[in-house]
Parts: structure tokens; C-alpha cells; sequence
């Protein structure tokens, strides 16, 4: 195959960011397909088995008319935005993370009442309709308990299939937008496997975050979805010693237990302190091993700036909150030294100091402390919705260690093209350098990004689609959730709620892969690359086409 052609690449701009305006508000008046409550507990359902998105609201917030968390420089004059607000976790402590969820559940009530006439409030109409709840409604005995099948009730794919030209001429006007500058993109139908529409999409261009697509992907295809990260403390070399071993798990938070987090049900360090407590009574000495990385902690392609940075730290197998200074401010600026950090906080709690490094535990030491991540699902939901780089780096490495490669952004970045591979993509022309996105030297396919989101869309007998169906779960609600949650505005309106997609931006680049349900009622894949041109206008001009795509029945 000839050599993809020579891509400039581009510069991360700064992390600006505007006030928050108010998102999840759902468009229209078709309703979305429901939830079972299963949803409400368990990541891995988010579709139902024909790949339609679950209109799941309740992730933490994070989109700006900015590029988002993760993806800028430091050059402060690229813009002059008003910083985002501070978020202060510490007025919901003992609440879940993702504070959405009331809100959303009172609109849909609101919806559904509104929908019923408002019988619940008019006692007299409820009774004529013979809604059990009705207050004067005659008493009678309770009905049998029935069977409940826990799905979500989709919508109906057998209208009639898309065609190419349908597609293509719902699309004319957005795509062709000069505020895109130069579109590179594809539409496939899921259920067919169709391509749609395309645009120079197999031309491999700088992908920005939705580089962690692949990443997830693959995670999610070579590593049980049960694995959780470890982080543990064995005895020491020395009596009154202990060795904390590192695993990987950037998620370990110094917050209380029920304190609300940057990550879904973090393991918490308190806990870890009190099991060695219980178990090795007073430590006088802690040591260090973090030999479960190898190779440099920046990517080749990030530049100083990057890490530390508010939006990324050094990359090492152990630190606390994913290196924030603040572990109740996402935004918080990142430390240097992580894994040293953890080790001093955990030294501190213990009332002890830190002996240095450790090398490798010896194989065989004692363990008397251990505590746990959340399982890989819901590491990828959190890490695609909220774009977080940290955590993408620690899935990229347990994709590395999954398939015997280092640990490493070079040994991560090779597993990750060969599962891939392996499981029939087309990984030709692709090149990676970490697995969030940060850097510059990435380049992907549009077709690729297409082709791995219609696999988790399409029906789960498939068994590659079994596996990746946890991916549309994190992917950001239009409107509502993660780094969409302030967009889909103006001629991107009727979008909102009906677009789940992952974005990209560094300076001069802006992407946007997902999927939509069109007012059809079928499910569409859609991947956008964009360059040449600056995020003000072409993140709305990205939010149009998908939004066309919504609109239309392209037949």
C-alpha cells in the first residue's frame, strides 16, 4: 500500500473553558428508547440488541465551545475565554458521582405526565381512564406480579434501509460548510454494513481524542471485562516495612469513602491504610515499586507542556485521583511526580516515612492489602465520556500487558493496531503514538473510526459486537453529558439527545465519531474529521452534520 500522505501537524491550543449553560434537556417529541432499570446499575447495557443508544443522562459534565479537557497547549493567548468553573464535589458527598440523573428522571416524569393529559393531577380523569393510582379509583385486589425482561425497547430498524443518495443529499449543505475547512468523513448503516457516505475517508489524519475509540476498543476485545486494576501492599525487607505496589489504577482516590470523585466508584486509600493497619499493626517504612510500567511517562509526540498539565500527568503505574492536585476539581492542575506523591500521602497516613524505591516485589511477599478499580467497562465509559487521558494511557497499558507487549506508549500503541487486526479492522496506514490522543503524531482513518463503532452497534450474536457494546456507553449525550454537554445549539439543535459521539480537538483539527438515531427510526454510524480550520467553528459545524443525519430518513 503506498504511503499515507504527509499530514502538518497541528498545535493543542489552550484549555479555556466558558461557564457551564444547562444541558440534557431532550429534543422533540419522539421519545427516546427507555431503560430497564438494569440500566440504572450495570454498565455493559447501554443498547439494545439492534445497537440503538440508551438515553443514559447521568455522567458528569464537561463540553465547551473550547477544546476539551485533554487536548490543548499552553499558549494562553490562542483565546480569551472565561475559565470554566470550579466544580466543588464537596456539597455531594455520599452522592454518586454523576448528579444528572434526578434532574432528568423529574423531566421525563414531567414528560410522561404531560403525555397522559396530566391524569395523575385530575383525580376525575384518572378514574374514567381507570389508572390504577387514581385516589378515588374503587379498590380492588392487587394484580398478579408479571415477568419483567430486562432490554431496552428500541426503535423499530424494520422501516426502510438508507440509501447512499439519501444520505448524501441530507448531508450537502452541512458538509460542505467552509467553517469545516477540509471534511474528511463516513456514514455506515449498522444494520447492513452499507457505507452511506464518505468524503477522503480512508486518508489517515490526526485524530485527536477520538484516538481512545481504538484504544477502548481494543480493551475492551482482549482484556476480560471483569479485570479490575490493583493497587497492593506486601510486607517489606525489614521488619515495620511495608511495599506498596503500584498497579496501574489512576483512579485510587485520597478522598473519603462517599465523597463524590473524578472517576465511578474509585477504590479509596483510606481503605487500603486500614487494612495494613489492621494487618501489620505500626509501619515505620514504606517503599515504592512502580515496575509495572516500562519506558518513558510522555509519549514522543506530547510537548512539555502536556504533562503536567489540567488536563494530563506523567504517565507511571501508581499516583491519586489521576494525578490531581484537588481531588474534588476535575480541572485541578496534575502533579509532576504522581507515583512519589501517592507514596508520601500513603506514608503519611500511616504515620511513617518513605524508604525510596522498591525495584520489583519479590514474588511470593505477603500481601496485607489490596484494593480495586471498577471493572474495565466502566473505566472506558468514564474515560470516553469525560476524555480523560490519564486514565486512556492505564487501559492502553492493560491492553500492552493483555497481549505480552511492554507496558509502554510504544508496546500499548503495537497491541492495539494488532487486536484490532486481529479482529478483521483495517489497520492500514494507522499510526499511533499514545492511546488518548494528546499526541500530534497520530493519524487514523475516518473508515476505521466508522467501521469499529457499526461493530459495537451491530447485533450482539456477532461475537466481536458483543465485546465492544459497552463502547456506546460512553460515548457523550448531544446536550447532555461529558464533553457534549454544552453543545448541539443553534443549527445543531435537533441533534440534542439523539447524537452519542466522541470528540477531538487540538488546534487546527476537530473530530467527532458516534451514532444517531435518525427520526426514521434508524440507527446510523458516523465518523467527521475536520482540519485546517479553528474549534469556534468547527465544532458547531460538526454538531450540524450529525444533526442533519437525525433529520433525515435518507431513503
Amino acid at each position: 500500500m503506498p504511503p499515507a500522505p504527509a499530514v502538518a501537524a497541528p498545535q493543542r491550543i489552550d484549555p479555556q473553558r466558558q461557564p457551564w449553560p444547562p444541558g440534557g434537556q431532550h429534543p422533540g417529541p419522539q421519545q427516546p428508547p427507555r431503560l430497564s432499570p438494569h440500566q440504572e446499575t450495570d454498565p455493559h447495557i447501554g443498547y439494545d440488541w439492534q445497537g440503538v443508544p440508551g438515553q443514559d443522562y447521568d455522567a458528569a459534565t464537561d463540553a465547551h465551545p473550547l477544546p476539551e479537557r485533554g487536548e490543548f497547549a499552553e499558549h494562553a493567548s490562542d483565546t480569551d475565554e472565561e475559565p470554566r468553573p470550579r466544580r466543588d464535589h464537596t456539597a455531594d458527598a455520599g452522592a454518586p458521582k454523576r448528579g444528572k440523573k434526578p434532574l432528568v428522571t423529574t423531566l421525563v416524569l414531567l414528560l410522561l405526565l404531560g403525555a397522559a393529559g396530566g391524569t395523575a393531577a385530575v383525580p376525575d380523569v384518572a378514574n374514567r381512564l381507570a389508572l390504577p393510582w387514581a385516589p378515588n379509583a374503587p379498590e380492588r385486589p392487587p394484580p398478579e406480579p408479571l415477568a419483567v425482561r430486562r432490554s431496552l425497547i428500541g426503535p423499530e430498524q424494520a422501516v426502510g434501509a438508507p440509501s447512499p443518495a439519501g444520505v448524501s443529499a441530507a448531508l450537502e449543505k452541512a458538509a460542505s460548510s467552509s467553517a469545516l475547512g477540509t471534511l474528511s468523513g463516513s456514514v455506515v448503516d449498522p444494520v447492513t454494513d452499507k457505507v452511506l457516505w464518505q468524503q477522503d475517508a480512508g486518508k489517515p489524519l490526526p485524530p485527536a481524542s477520538t484516538t481512545k475509540l481504538l484504544t477502548s476498543a481494543a480493551a475492551l476485545l482482549s482484556v476480560d471485562h471483569t479485570a479490575t486494576l490493583t493497587t497492593s501492599v506486601v510486607e517489606g525487607p525489614e521488619p515495620g516495612s511495608v511495599v506498596l505496589v503500584a498497579g496501574g489504577d489512576p483512579t485510587l482516590s485520597s478522598a473519603s469513602k462517599g465523597e463524590a470523585t473524578a472517576y465511578t466508584d474509585a477504590a479509596r486509600l483510606d481503605d487500603l491504610v486500614k487494612q495494613v493497619r489492621k494487618s501489620a499493626g505500626d509501619v515505620s517504612t514504606v517503599y515504592l515499586d512502580t515496575s509495572a510500567y516500562e519506558g518513558g511517562s510522555r509519549a514522543s509526540g506530547w510537548v512539555p507542556g502536556d504533562a503536567p498539565s489540567t488536563y494530563a500527568a506523567p504517565i507511571e503505574p501508581g499516583m491519586l485521583d489521576g494525578g490531581r492536585t484537588d481531588p474534588y476539581n476535575d480541572e485541578s492542575m496534575r502533579i509532576g511526580d504522581p507515583a512519589g506523591a501517592l507514596a508520601d500521602e500513603f506514608a503519611d497516613r500511616l504515620g511513617a516515612k518513605v524508604g525510596g524505591s522498591a525495584g520489583s516485589t519479590a514474588r511470593g511477599a505477603k500481601v496485607i492489602g489490596e484494593v480495586h478499580s471498577a471493572p474495565l467497562p466502566v473505566l472506558i465509559e468514564d474515560l470516553l465520556t469525560e476524555s480523560d487521558n490519564v486514565l486512556a494511557e492505564a487501559v492502553a497499558r492493560q491492553v500492552a500487558i493483555a497481549n505480552d507487549k511492554p507496558p509502554s506508549f510504544d508496546g500499548a500503541a503495537t497491541a492495539t493496531k494488532q487486536v484490532l487486526s486481529d479482529a478483521g479492522f483495517d489497520v492500514s496506514g494507522v499510526t499511533l503514538d499514545d492511546g488518548s490522543g494528546l499526541s500530534s503524531d497520530n493519524a487514523i482513518p475516518a473508515t476505521l473510526l466508522s467501521d469499529i463503532l457499526a461493530a459495537a452497534a451491530g447485533k450482539p450474536t456477532d461475537p466481536t459486537t458483543a465485546k465492544l457494546r459497552p463502547l456506546l456507553a460512553g460515548l457523550p449525550v448531544a446536550g447532555g453529558t461529558g464533553t457534549l454537554d454544552d453543545r448541539y445549539l443553534g443549527s445543531g439543535a435537533q441533534g440534542k439527545g439523539w447524537v452519542r459521539a466522541k470528540t477531538g480537538t487540538l488546534s487546527g483539527v476537530n473530530t467527532l465519531a458516534g451514532v444517531v438515531l435518525t427520526k426514521s427510526g434508524r440507527v446510523l454510524v458516523f465518523s467527521l474529521m475536520s482540519s485546517g480550520t479553528n474549534p469556534l467553528a468547527a465544532r458547531p459545524a460538526l454538531d450540524a452534520v450529525a444533526s442533519s443525519l437525525r433529520g433525515c430518513g435518507c431513503r
